[in-house]
C-alpha cells in the first residue's frame, strides 16, 4: 500500500507542477499583452498582419492606428512597418502599412519599411538591422496582446531595448 501511495503522490505532484508551469506561462503572456509602455523611444515597430491588395485588414489597421496615436503623442520620431508578402501578393505588409500611415498624415521621412520577413523572427531581424544601422535600439512594439511577449523576447534576443504597447481595438479581441 505504501508503494501505491507514493506513486499516487508522485502523479499528483507532477500534475500540479505541470499545471503551475502552464498557468505561469499563460499569466506571463496575459500580463505582457496588457503592457502599454509609452516611454520615449527611437522607433515604434508595428508588427505586420495580413493585407489584401495593398489594404490592411482590420487587425493590421488596428495596429497601425495605435502606432499612429503613439507617434502623434511624440513617443518616437520613426514608425517601422514590417512584413513581407505571400506568393501571389502584389504588395507587402510593410509597404501597405507605410502607405496607410502616410495617408493618415505620417510623413514618409518618419517611416521605415521592413518588407522581407514572413515570420515574427524574420521581420524583427530585418528591423534590428535597419535600426542598428541608424544607431537606434530603443523600440516600442505594437501588436496584439497575445503576440506581445513573443515579439518582445525575440527583439531583445536581437539586441533591441524593448517596451510594449498592445493594441486595444483589434478585432482579435482583448486580454
Amino acid at each position: 500500500m505504501t508503494r501505491m501511495r507514493r506513486a499516487l503522490f508522485a502523479v499528483v505532484g507532477l500534475c500540479l507542477a505541470g499545471t503551475l508551469l502552464v498557468s505561469s506561462n499563460i499569466i506571463q503572456v496575459w500580463l505582457s499583452g496588457r503592457a502599454n509602455d509609452t516611454v520615449s523611444v527611437d522607433a515604434i515597430v508595428v508588427m505586420g498582419a495580413a493585407q489584401y491588395d495593398g489594404r490592411p485588414t482590420a487587425q493590421f489597421s488596428a495596429r497601425l492606428d495605435h502606432a499612429f496615436e503613439l507617434w502623434t503623442q511624440g513617443v518616437a520620431p520613426i514608425i517601422v512597418t514590417t512584413g513581407g508578402n505571400q506568393p501571389g501578393d502584389r504588395f507587402t505588409e510593410g509597404g501597405s502599412g507605410a502607405k496607410y500611415l502616410n495617408e493618415r498624415g505620417v510623413d514618409s521621412s518618419s517611416l521605415l519599411i521592413e518588407e522581407t520577413g514572413s515570420t515574427t523572427r524574420e521581420s524583427l531581424v530585418g528591423v534590428a538591422d535597419l535600426l542598428k544601422s541608424r544607431g537606434a535600439e530603443r523600440v516600442v512594439i505594437v501588436t496584439e496582446p497575445f503576440h506581445a511577449l513573443r515579439s518582445k523576447l525575440i527583439a531583445q534576443d536581437l539586441g533591441l531595448i524593448v517596451t510594449l504597447s498592445s493594441t486595444r481595438t483589434s478585432p482579435m479581441g482583448h486580454s
